[in-house]
Order: C-alpha cells, then sequence, then structure tokens
C-alpha cells in the first residue's frame, strides 16, 4: 500500500472508501441533479462547508468542474476592465494569464520562485476592480501570511478581493468580511479524487456581475456567476455537475468537523513543524522557502540534489512525494501536508529522508 505526498492529486483521506461504498449503494451516479435526493445532496455539503470554513450564510457556494475554471468566472464576472494580480510562483502567474487571455488589463507584482511579498511596497492601481491573491501557491511552497490577505479589503475596500486556497483550505482562517471570494478544489487537501471545484462568492461579486451584463459585458453563459448563483438558491446547478463529487465532499466534510477544523490546523501545523526540522538540520535537503514566514504548511518545498533518485528510492518503500514543479523538477521536491497524512506517516518519511 502507497502513501502520497503529492501535493495533488493527493493521499484519500481515510473514510473515502466507505463513502464510496454507501455512494454506490445509493446509486448516486444515477440520479438527477433536478431531483429532490440531488437538492439533498447539495444542501448538505453547503452545510458542511459552512461549519468547517466558518462562511458566512450570505456567502454563495458553487460548484464547478475545477479551481482552474472558476480562475476564468471570477475575472469574466468581477472585472470590466482591470485586475491586479500577486505573482510567485505558476499557479498565481496562470491566474494572471488567465486575465489577459481574456482582455483586461492586468497589473502584475511579481516575486521570484520560492519568495512572497512585502505587500506595503505595492500599490494597486485606483482603476482596478479585482485582486487576485495566492495563499498558498503549490509550485513553490510558498504562502501568503494572513495579515497580509486581509490587508487588501482594508486597503482598498472598493474592490473585490478573490482568493486561491486551492491547496491550503480547510487550513486558513479566512476573515470572510475582507475576503469578497475564494475557492478551491477537491483534490488536494480534501483528499478526494480530481473533478470537482467549490467556490465561495459574496454578493459584491453577484452585483459586480450583474451590471457588468446590464452593460453588454460578456461575462459567460451557462456557467456565469448570476446563474450559477440563480440555481443556487434553490440547491440546484445549471447544468448537470459531479454529482458523485458532490456527495463525497459532504461525506468527507462531515468526518472533518467532527475531528474539528482547530484540531485540523493546529496537526498540520504540528506536522509542518516536523518536516521543516528535518530539513534545516540535513545535509542533504533544506527549505526552498528561506523566511519562515513565507513558508506554506500544506505544501512543503525542500531542494536537494539528484531529485529523481530520491522520489524513485522512497516510491520502492511505499512513500511516494511530489517532483519539483516545472523547471525545478531537477532541483526540488515537493512534500504535501494534508488532512489525509498521518503524524505517523510523516515520522516514517522523515525516517526514510534521513
Amino acid at each position: 500500500m502507497q502513501v502520497f505526498f503529492t501535493p495533488g492529486p493527493a493521499q484519500l483521506y481515510p473514510t473515502f472508501e466507505s463513502h464510496v461504498q454507501q455512494a454506490i449503494r445509493e446509486q448516486i451516479g444515477s440520479i438527477s441533479h433536478r431531483s429532490k435526493q440531488f437538492r439533498g445532496i447539495y444542501q448538505f455539503a453547503v452545510e458542511q462547508l459552512r461549519e468547517l470554513l466558518n462562511i458566512p450564510a450570505d456567502r454563495a457556494i458553487l460548484f464547478s468542474g475545477s479551481a482552474t475554471e472558476i480562475w476564468e468566472r471570477i475575472i469574466q464576472n468581477c472585472a470590466e476592465k482591470e485586475t491586479t494580480h500577486f505573482v510567485n510562483g505558476s499557479f498565481s502567474k496562470r491566474f494572471y494569464e488567465f486575465s489577459v487571455e481574456l482582455g483586461k488589463k492586468a497589473q502584475k507584482f511579481e516575486a521570484p520562485f520560492g519568495q512572497g511579498f512585502d505587500i506595503t511596497r505595492h500599490t494597486v492601481s485606483d482603476s482596478s476592480e479585482l485582486i487576485c491573491l495566492t495563499h498558498n501557491e503549490t509550485s513553490s511552497g510558498v504562502s501568503m501570511p494572513l495579515a497580509d490577505i486581509h490587508y487588501f479589503k482594508k486597503t482598498y475596500p472598493g474592490k473585490i478581493v478573490a482568493v486561491d486556497v486551492v491547496s491550503s483550505a480547510p487550513y486558513p482562517d479566512l476573515d470572510w468580511s475582507l475576503v469578497d471570494t475564494a475557492f478551491f478544489s477537491v483534490q488536494k487537501a480534501f483528499g478526494l479524487p480530481a473533478g470537482l471545484g467549490v467556490w465561495i462568492v459574496n454578493e459584491t461579486c453577484l452585483q459586480k456581475a450583474e451590471q457588468m451584463k446590464q452593460q453588454g459585458q460578456y461575462i459567460g453563459t451557462h456557467h456565469s456567476l448570476p446563474s450559477l448563483w440563480k440555481n443556487y438558491l434553490n440547491y440546484e446547478t445549471p447544468a448537470t455537475p459531479n454529482v458523485f463529487g458532490m456527495y463525497l465532499l459532504g461525506k468527507v466534510v462531515k468526518d472533518m468537523n467532527a475531528i474539528g477544523v482547530r484540531k485540523i490546523r493546529q496537526e498540520t501545523e504540528e506536522k509542518a513543524t516536523l518536516l521543516y526540522q528535518f530539513l534545516e538540520q540535513s545535509e542533504k535537503f533544506r527549505p526552498a522557502v528561506e523566511n519562515p514566514a513565507h513558508r506554506s504548511q500544506t505544501v512543503i518545498v525542500a531542494e536537494v540534489e539528484n531529485p529523481a533518485e530520491k522520489i524513485a528510492s522512497l516510491k520502492e518503500k511505499g512513500l511516494v512525494i511530489g517532483s519539483g514543479y516545472g523547471a525545478y523538477k531537477d532541483k526540488q521536491v515537493r512534500i504535501a501536508n494534508f488532512p489525509a497524512t498521518s503524524f505517523e506517516n510523516i515520522q516514517k518519511l522523515i525516517k526514510e529522508l534521513e
């Protein structure tokens, strides 16, 4: 049996198999997305996510095929002309590129790969409508402190603030009064197969989309924000969604709620501390992110010589870690520290790395 420390798709949540078996018994894959049973699945997933992430009742929780799709939806629906992006890795860069490809004027502040930002040194354009932030850059292992994320709404109250928490939720304790929209996909810290994105969005974003639509701006068609929101009010979706994935998400989040998000966050930090202590003391490995304040708690990136050999050696022992991303494949490894990964498995990995 292999244990996956890959940053997505990742180790499946321990209760995943039992929930799949129950879903098959209930024939979840065959039900209509216009049925009462589906509406119950949608509502259950929403209720569990609200409890886990402390999401206010006035926020819609919408579903898509992926977090990548949500990048596009946010830009199309929340910015008529101009966006601002903080880029320090491959995924935050792609968020920026989506804006350019959609014809927006995109302002970019960029930090070197593996480094965070001194946000006070950057001024968002007065004409920018949307500020796009990445809490946890999966490619580089850099995390933006929550205080920095919350800074933007305090400093620029008239702008929409969007936060990518794809590889960190449910770890970050966001202040929802200072974030307009956030999103993630389930194949990382929620320990589920890929194919489902979760979009948490407020009425400010909806009003912006409706205003743009009235002005003749293109905001998408079937899956525009107004269309998704209208269907959400009845716990439905415009088109047939990943019903199976929504069912499993609700069940896994219920299991997380039974543990408690505070304990999950505490354990995440304790496991990350073990990994970073090892990297700092090791003669062969070292943390790729030098500033401890910017180190991710959920995707730990290490620099090492001949990473492919290390990955292959560990795999023979049933431990699967991730390679460095893109150009860093020959220099780094990435280790996911998600809720599905136990203390025992982290300790076992460290022992083998030693």
